[in-house]
């Protein structure tokens, strides 16, 4: 992953990110992929993570038809039933389907993620198992990968992956999921009485389990900021020695939480999209989230070329006779 590519003609994902956020230098000096931005800028910015991620960040409100299944799904106490053809009707990875591109790029961004993991461990602890997931700004893709990456990751042999709904002016998570929402984070930052296990709702896809954002509150930030969030977050983790915790945070310019999260985990994945993000925007972001040292981009909305190279075609192909 961290091995320097040539550069190909015609544009590849890496030559088009060096082409918005000038990272040519980098490229032309022949670093790794990951290596850091000299200490000489003043405004580093993270290079991004040497995959391709097609990612056509589907924004817009669930059709008519999306509603229909969600009024028929079915949730049996804390236990919810997730409909595969919901998922697909978003665009979401569906468990269990043929592998196609969407799943075989979030294949390729969930292996750098968890590798980091690893290696932060030493000097981050349990900490090193909590992924923030957020965006400079709003409608950039944050919740649509937040949750193919919860999708992707839950299909590992050695992990249980909780999605945490973080983003609590603009709750999405349970809907985009047909479920409805319940007590979650914030209800249980704010009552001590609460169990946050209790409001963790599991689902019928395996290895995968929900937080909700919980009751809205004017002082969301105010609520991580104390010291009862490290000890809610550990608690979280002890359930379990195997679950990662991945927080969809509000985006990072519009809403404080994301600044605040960023000092509670291991790495952030910040999704950069494609056409839209600015190098202005995605700077000042990078630092209102430095208090996490390991931040991550997610190229998003990516266009391309008709015929052009895509991932999860090879298996489709059949061998030549």
């Amino acid at each position: 992953m961290s091995e320097m590519r040539p550069i190909r003609t015609g544009g590849s994902l890496l030559e088009r990110a060096a082409a918005i956020y000038d990272f040519q230098a980098e490229l032309r000096g022949g670093a790794p992929i990951s290596a850091p931005v000299p200490a000489s800028d003043p405004n580093p910015v993270p290079l991004p993570l040497n995959v391709e991620v097609e990612a056509v960040a589907r924004a817009r409100a669930p059709s008519p038809a999306a509603y229909s299944v969600r009024r028929n799904f079915e949730q049996r106490g804390r236990a919810a039933l997730i409909d595969r053809g919901l998922l697909a009707e978003q665009g979401l990875i569906v468990p269990g389907a043929a592998i196609g591109a969407l799943a075989e790029e979030f294949r390729l961004v969930k292996r750098q993620l968890l590798l980091t993991a690893r290696a932060v461990k030493a000097a981050e602890g349990d900490r090193s198992r909590t992924i923030l997931v957020c965006s400079a700004n709003p409608n950039e893709g944050k919740t649509y990968c937040s949750l193919n990456l919860a999708l992707s990751m839950a299909a590992e042999r050695d992990t249980e992956i909780l999605l945490v709904d973080a983003d609590f002016a603009k709750p999405d998570v349970m809907e985009r999921l047909g479920l409805v929402e319940g007590p979650g984070l914030l209800d249980a930052l704010a009552n001590p009485a609460i169990n946050v296990e209790d409001c963790v709702i599991h689902t019928n896809i395996p290895q995968l389990s929900l937080l909700p954002a919980g009751t809205k509150s004017n002082q969301d930030t105010e609520l991580l900021a104390s010291d009862r969030t490290p000890a809610l977050l550990q608690q979280l983790l002890d359930a379990d020695p195997r679950r990662i915790v991945i927080f969809d945070s509000p985006p990072a310019l519009a809403a404080s939480p994301a600044a605040t999260l960023a000092l509670h985990v291991g790495q952030i994945m910040l999704v950069v999209r494609a056409d839209k993000t600015s190098e202005g925007d995605l700077r000042e972001a990078v630092g209102l989230l430095d208090g996490c040292a390991h931040i991550q981009l997610v190229l998003n909305s990516v266009a391309y070329a008709p015929g052009g190279r895509r991932f999860g075609s090879y298996y489709g192909l059949e061998e030549p006779q």
